[in-house]
């Protein structure tokens, strides 16, 4: 009896202190929800005074128009009768409007970010070789099938770029792109089949990289644009070409550190002008650079002066989702640091966030979406939310294995994954408002290394329901979060050697994975 009772209060203790960090999580939330609409309502103020200003200009142009369109009116009528008298016909004229007439389709599809501004090369198309340009995918498949549709549709990005805010201040602040949040953590292994991400076909290209590639990442202004970088110390800049049936080579840049150190990873600028590479500590190298593509004659790097890191490889750098543009970096000497973009071009201040958190190496950090606070991952098998704005650690959480990388949700703002060291459990999903509660754990058996490589990545589908990650092994690993098993939902025959990671497109039903073949998979879905 005793020890039902001590259960019966371990068990409420945990449910009050779920539902307490519930409670702070929805007060937090309600009073983001009143500065937005203190913003929009400030901004609603300010658009309806420029709306005004704008017709009392309209109006005043055409009060100075009238007259002369009056007296120009009495010449031609003047003009016309002498013209009848000799025999001569006037031809009527309309006036022309003094108002561009603008097309709303344009309109509606027009962009509002800036566009990429890549030197101008000649394009090298890579396409497959003949015998393998439309070559089927071969897939495992665990359980029954059943068709779906993964490609995020155009209606989801026309409401994102609706929910763009103009923010002022250029160079520290930009256009936030205010994203709509789904609840997806309720239907968490709640499905008994699994719905299938059908692959059509896949090519292969090159990637002209002569050692093996490291790093790819898709540019935020136009997913159809994306960078891979190699121990070669070249990153290489590409364009899909023909709805993924191969992609061209825009440009290269030579983006390795002052002593020649390869980029361990990349991330893109918001704006997608600008590619930010980070290093190591070590040796007073350089630690951060940034390939600017707007840069006329080719793309050029320039490398930060501050060092912050002490030692050691810098494994990740990831930028904020949030309206200050900032991003930051996670390193060996388990310092995770916050870099903010100051007034100037490529000017950006360093800041501990902290140093003593982690006892290992960091291996991965991240930003959630509705709160300024910065995951991280450590070897040390600590997970951190650090809050930003209070400048102390939310929560800690501490699992059975070394993490290496820590990726949130696009659509649940909530939900976030993790990946660690522990065979057929190396991907773990976490609900930010419940500590230390494990929603699922899943993983795949590898055949060719008993080893976890930290250079396997994962990736969220748009829609948030599935999970890619590479492997040892030639394959891509597709999990469904939805299917209640700890297995893949299927996996994609997708390279001669393992694969490092691979990326959707929200553009397009396409993925795009790297490889230590040295070539780029470019995998058709089923729309």
């Amino acid at each position: 009896m005793a020890e039902e009772e001590d259960n019966g209060s371990t068990s409420r203790e945990e449910q009050e202190e779920a539902l307490v960090a519930l409670i702070e999580h929805r007060t937090c939330e309600v009073n983001n929800l009143r500065k937005r609409l203190a913003y929009y309502k400030n901004q609603l103020d300010e658009a309806e005074k420029r709306l005004k200003d704008t017709e009392l200009k309209l109006a005043r142009l055409r009060g100075q128009t009238n007259p002369v369109q009056s007296t120009t009116k009495k010449l031609t009528n003047s003009d016309n009768n002498d013209n009848n008298n000799n025999g001569i016909v006037a031809v009527k004229t309309e006036p022309r409007s003094n108002s561009p007439i603008i097309d709303r389709n344009e309109r509606t599809y027009k962009s509002n970010k800036p566009a990429l501004v890549i030197p101008v090369v000649t394009p090298k198309v890579s396409r497959p070789p003949a015998a393998a340009a439309r070559a089927s995918c071969s897939e495992t498949v665990t359980p029954p099938v059943s068709s779906t549709s993964v490609s995020a549709g155009k209606s989801d990005k026309a409401r994102r770029e609706q929910h763009n805010v103009e923010v002022k201040d250029k160079g520290i602040k930009r256009k936030f792109e205010q994203k709509e949040h789904q609840e997806l953590i309720p239907l968490i292994r709640k499905s008994s089949t699994v719905k299938l991400v059908h692959c059509q076909g896949s090519n292969h290209i090159s990637s002209q990289h002569k050692r093996k590639l490291r790093s790819i990442a898709l540019s935020p202004v136009n997913d159809q644009i994306f960078a891979t970088s190699a121990l070669d110390g070249v990153v290489n800049f590409w364009q899909v070409q023909s709805r993924g049936s191969g992609a061209s080579l825009l440009n290269s840049s030579d983006s390795a550190s002052q002593k020649k150190r390869w980029p361990e990873d990349i991330a893109w600028h918001p704006e997608g002008n600008r590619l930010f590479s980070v290093y190591t500590a070590d040796s007073g190298d350089s630690q951060v650079s940034i390939t600017d593509l707007n840069k006329q004659g080719g793309a050029r790097v320039k490398y930060l002066e501050d060092k912050p890191h002490f030692k050691g490889i810098i494994n990740g750098i990831v930028f904020m989702p949030w309206e200050d543009t900032c991003f930051v970096t996670g390193g060996s000497d388990h310092a995770v640091i916050l870099w903010s973009e100051q007034d100037g071009e490529n000017k950006w201040k360093p800041k501990p966030l902290h140093r003593n958190l982690h006892s290992s190496a960091v291996m991965g950090v991240a930003g959630m979406q509705q709160k300024q606070i910065v995951l991280s991952a450590g070897a040390d098998r600590r997970i951190f939310g650090f809050d930003v704005g209070v400048g102390r650690a939310d929560f800690s959480h501490q699992i059975d294995s070394k993490c290496m990388s820590v990726v949130p949700n696009p659509r649940d703002f909530n939900l976030f994954m993790v990946q660690t060291g522990t065979h057929e459990k190396q991907l773990r999903l976490f609900d930010i408002r419940l500590r230390r509660t494990e929603l699922h754990a899943f993983g795949w058996k590898q055949e060719s290394s008993e080893s976890q490589s930290a250079l396997i990545n994962q990736a969220w589908s748009p829609d948030g329901l599935y999970i890619t990650s590479g492997s040892a092994d030639p394959v891509i690993h597709i999990f469904d979060i939805r299917y209640n098993v700890n297995r893949p939902s299927q996996s994609i025959r997708a390279h001669q050697k393992r694969v490092f990671g691979a990326l959707w497109l929200q553009s397009l039903p396409l993925l795009i994975s790297i490889s230590s073949d040295l070539n780029i998979g470019l995998h058709t879905l089923q729309k």
